[in-house]
């Protein structure tokens, strides 16, 4: 297994499986320290500054739900402009994005998968095929499997995996037809990644 990949290397450096595939969890568990930071690691003298500590949770958002930093800034621009408290609206604008929500419904191992699905024109949202990994999801929606692509063998691992997966509650998933149906908005904290600190990422674009 290789420990210096681009991706290997940001998943150490993050200390946390960023990208969600089980490899990188493996990768932690032989080597839990940063890149070139064993030693240091070791005996508990490695310093961040407050800054480095703000671009490193900015940096694990972007690759974790696979946004650019320009995209990530825009989204923080919204979130900012909008009635409410601003680490959550981002957070809520990020789960909204489909490859997200296609991921959360469990039809996706990863949100990278669930962004070669809808690259590909796999699914399609209220009958419309998209083709947008960022396409905001709204509540109602119904997103469902395209039915040529449903007997692709891609899926019965992901449904199989389905069968012990219990989806966030503000998705209501059919695992029969592969679909789900949006029913709420992610507002509430315990719909967001756990592991971010979004007040960070806020003040790293707020400097």
């Amino acid at each position: 297994m290789r420990y210096t990949g681009p991706k290997a290397r940001r998943v150490r450096r993050q200390g946390q499986n960023i990208y969600g595939a089980d490899k990188y969890d493996r990768i932690l568990q032989k080597k839990p320290y940063a890149p070139g930071m064993q030693a240091a690691s070791r005996t508990g003298k490695v310093k961040i500054s407050e800054y480095g500590k703000q671009l490193l949770e900015k940096q694990k958002v972007a690759y974790m739900y696979g946004v650019h930093d320009k995209r990530l800034r825009a989204i923080y621009a919204e979130a900012s402009q909008t009635l409410g408290q601003t680490d959550s609206m981002m957070s809520t604008l990020l789960e909204r994005r489909l490859d997200n929500a296609l991921f959360r419904a469990g039809y996706a191992s990863t949100r990278m998968q669930a962004r070669q699905f809808i690259s590909h024109g796999m699914f399609t949202v209220n009958g419309v095929r998209v083709t947008i990994p960022s396409y905001k999801v709204s509540v109602g929606d119904k997103v469902q499997v395209r039915a040529v692509r449903k007997s692709s063998p891609v899926f019965p691992p992901i449904l199989s995996a389905h069968e012990r997966y219990v989806a966030p509650d503000w998705i209501k998933a059919d695992p029969t037809t592969i679909s789900f149906v949006v029913t709420a908005l992610p507002t509430n904290e315990k719909h967001f990644e756990g592991s971010i600190d979004m007040r960070k990422v806020i003040g790293f674009y707020s400097r």
